[in-house]
């Protein structure tokens, strides 16, 4: 099933949410058992006209949920639209063999798809990126009671609600408290303002021939130390590391063992004392 959603009409979202909404609403809301039959037949038979009016009569209870995410900043007429991608994920996925209705299984689908949607856009800077951190970031906000940081206790409280750790809810309240700014100043913005602006007192060290040499020289000496340590080696050993690490086209264990006429362990077992070997060396050519 497509994931791109025909307008109602000549209405969508993004030309007139009002309208949208106005038509939506107006759709029936299917019975129980109308909502079964169509189900059975887009699962059973894959009847795509089934799929669009199961979509088409739950495109209310979209908005019902989008209207929820209207407290972080972002367009509503986008926040439905994802909402309806995850509502089409899920009538693909409905099982109507499982006896509930599609209401109660399409709700994680379509938070899925606005909560990507959310993550994506409320920030430049992605602040939330672990598993506790999404948790944390569509609960915290709600949770705090006032303005003002939160206090041990209610850290605790909040840590212990959401099987999170204190020092994580610390951490994403400050995230949430943070703002983007730009590396330059805005053209808009006052001139006794603009010099806060990143771009007037970071230096981009990139181009210091100090540390440009420092660089180069530091790469030379690795480079030669590394192939001093490679040709203490025996032949046997050297090809191995070569064809092992060094060459384009990486050799296996296996590969080698053809080669030698040898096992792939013993392969193995040579490649890690030819390792320890370098590492012996490097180590001394370091003290020395």
């Amino acid at each position: 099933m497509s994931t791109s959603l025909q307008p109602i009409g000549h209405l969508s979202p993004g030309h007139d949410l009002n309208g949208y909404i106005q038509a939506v609403n107006g759709i029936p809301v299917l019975t129980a058992d109308e909502e079964r039959e169509l189900a059975f037949r887009l699962h059973d038979e894959n009847d795509l006209e089934a799929a669009r009016r199961l979509v088409m009569a739950h495109l209310r209870f979209v908005v019902h949920i989008a209207r929820s995410y209207s407290g972080y900043g972002l367009p509503q007429a986008d926040l439905i639209q994802e909402g309806n991608v995850g509502l089409m994920k899920a009538v693909k996925r409905f099982d109507p063999n499982q006896g509930v209705r599609l209401v109660s299984f399409a709700v994680h689908w379509i938070k899925a798809e606005i909560h990507e949607y959310v993550l994506r856009n409320w920030r430049i800077v992605k602040v939330a990126t672990t598993k506790a951190q999404r948790k944390l970031f569509f609960n915290l906000r709600s949770a705090k009671k006032r303005l003002a940081w939160l206090n041990t206790d209610e850290v605790d409280a909040i840590a212990k609600d959401l099987d999170v750790k204190p020092e994580v809810v610390r951490e994403m309240e400050g995230r949430l408290s943070a703002f983007d700014a730009g590396f330059d100043a805005s053209p808009s913005e006052e001139e006794d303002q603009g010099y806060q602006a990143p771009a007037h007192y970071l230096d981009d060290a990139s181009y210091d021939p100090a540390t440009q040499l420092e660089d180069s020289d530091w790469e030379a000496d690795s480079t030669r130390r590394l192939q001093d340590a490679l040709a203490s080696l025996d032949e046997r050993s050297q090809d191995i590391l070569q064809r092992r690490w060094l060459a384009e086209s990486k050799a296996t264990l296996h590969e080698l063992a053809d080669v030698y006429g040898v096992s792939a362990e013993r392969i193995r077992q040579l490649e890690k004392n030819a390792m320890k070997k370098i590492r012996q060396q490097l180590g001394e050519s370091l003290v020395a």
